[in-house]
């Protein structure tokens, strides 16, 4: 058996794995759209201000994390390199631009505020404690990465599906036990829970500590404050900071295409107030389409660690045939089709199933569900594109991913600063798919110039086809039906997708 057929065996078992604390944990996270739709009216705009600070909590993580997961795993990987050492440093580069955002934001709040169109004291705290949580997730980004190197993919799941259960329980004593009705507690219970967490990972931390102390190759050398021991530090850390920069600037586009909606939307909409309220239907639709997100970060946090162990390998694989290069290309390859097949049941079934998924968010939030097969179709092409990204990362130019999802990002954003103020939320979904799909066309184009994959672009075409066919006919033909039939109408159609997959052998 050749590397890409057991690395594709193991991509399955690690996915369903990391699935299960991806789609599983999100699903019960859903728990708290309705709780949350249904507490907070949409006139009250809360809801509009709980999407609008996460958008930008979810900017400064990237920004915060600097691309060290990924740049963690390419060095980490290398034969000539201490994953150790490789470790420390990414935390070390982590904590401290996390400890130097928070002093900033307490000693700046309120311009902050000012700035992104707050002026309340309640909307000050608010922005406090984002800013804890976001640190600490930031932080606690390198030793999740730690646990995916090491394959301890077990400990990772449960870490996120405690951290969801205990949220959503304290909610749910909050809000429903206790009737309380006060947006603050949706950011307070978030910070109790991700500062709980944290604990959990004091095991590695002793352990790398313990292993710089007395076991690391270098470690007499630091102790005896060998020149030699901080230059090789030094050169490491410049190393993975040129390494990571481009992977910061790739990851605060491809967040922008995201969450720039959401930040742009208050400011770009004629009305401040009505803004408030229609960001709000807008962020609890969009929760909805989020399957999507769920299913390309499992498969992400699965795919990752074996694509650069793949192309780390020297020579030939174990049976002999074709180089470590080729096993890793055959598995893009496969992955893609194994990635799209995938993401394309999950739209079948979420626009199959509207009739009954629409409950998960309150009656007055219902008029914003047309946005929701936009939003994933544009998810896809984002996993796509993250699928396509792995070229230039395999050949140390993750510079062009930079370029690619700054071109997205130009895109996304100025289809929402030209339509918003026409077309409200519309834009925002639209604006998702022009900027998604402009860097997967982008990285696909070059990525074939410099590092060519030989994508079974038939099969990929025929997913997409059918999947379109039977779209159309879920939204234009079965909804003429009554509900109880159209269920029954749409688990047919998702059926003919299966057999399809079946029959392809795929």
């Amino acid at each position: 058996m050749n590397i890409s057929n057991s690395g594709m065996k193991v991509l399955a078992k690690d996915t369903a794995v990391y699935g299960l604390s991806s789609i599983v944990g999100r699903f019960l996270n859903y728990l708290l759209v309705p709780l949350y739709t249904n507490v907070i009216s949409a006139e009250s705009g809360g809801y509009g201000i709980v999407t609008n600070l996460y958008a930008y909590v979810a900017l400064i993580l990237v920004f915060l994390t600097f691309g060290m997961e990924t740049t963690f795993f390419r060095f980490a990987s290398k034969e000539d390199e201490n994953p150790h050492q490789v470790f420390r440093t990414a935390l070390g580069i982590v904590t401290t631009l996390s400890v130097i955002f928070l002093a900033a934001v307490f000693l700046f709040t309120t311009p902050i505020a000012h700035a992104i169109g707050y002026d309340g004291d309640a909307e000050r705290l608010y922005i406090q404690i984002m800013a804890c949580v976001v640190a600490l997730d930031a932080i606690q980004a390198i030793p999740f990465s730690y646990l995916r190197f090491k394959g301890k993919a077990i400990k990772f799941a449960t870490l996120k599906l405690l951290f969801i259960a205990l949220n959503i329980g304290l909610n749910l004593l909050v809000f429903v036990g206790l009737g309380l009705t006060d947006v603050y507690y949706v950011f307070f219970l978030n910070l109790l829970c991700t500062g709980f967490i944290t604990f959990f990972f004091i095991p590695e931390l002793v352990a790398e500590f313990r292993f710089c102390g007395s076991n690391a190759p270098d470690a007499a050398a630091m102790q005896a404050g060998s020149a030699v021991a901080n230059g090789s530090w030094v050169s490491l850390c410049r190393r993975m900071l040129s390494y990571s920069w481009p992977i910061l600037v790739l990851g605060i586009a491809g967040i922008l295409n995201q969450t720039a909606d959401k930040m742009l939307f208050p400011m770009v909409y004629p009305d401040p107030r009505e803004a408030q309220v229609q960001l709000g239907i807008y962020g609890a639709c969009v929760k909805i389409a989020m399957i999507m997100a769920m299913i390309t970060q499992a498969f992400r946090y699965a795919y990752e660690p074996i694509v650069f162990r793949l192309s780390g390998k020297r020579g030939s694989n174990a049976g002999g045939k074709g180089t470590s290069e080729d096993d890793s290309k055959a598995t893009q390859a496969n992955a893609m089709r194994f990635f799209l097949m995938g993401t394309l049941f999950a739209f079948l079934c979420v626009v199959g199933y509207m009739p009954l998924l629409q409950y998960i968010i309150g009656e007055d939030y219902r008029a914003g569900l047309r946005v929701v097969p936009i939003v994933m179709m544009a998810e896809i092409m984002m996993g796509v594109y993250f699928n396509l990204s792995f070229w230039y990362k395999l050949i140390d130019k993750t510079i062009w991913g930079a370029w690619f999802s700054l071109a997205g990002c130009t895109v996304l954003i100025a289809v929402n600063l030209i339509f918003i103020p026409q077309y409200s939320y519309m834009a925002c979904a639209w604006g998702g798919v022009a900027g998604y799909g402009t860097a997967m066309v982008l990285s696909y184009l070059v990525g074939q110039r410099k590092y060519p994959i030989d994508y079974d672009l038939k099969t990929l075409g025929g997913y997409v086809a059918l999947t379109v066919v039977l779209y159309y006919v879920m939204t234009d033909v079965s909804t003429l039906l009554p509900t109880v039939w159209q269920i029954l109408s749409n688990t047919l159609l998702i059926a003919i997708y299966i057999l399809y997959i079946i029959k392809t052998k795929r």
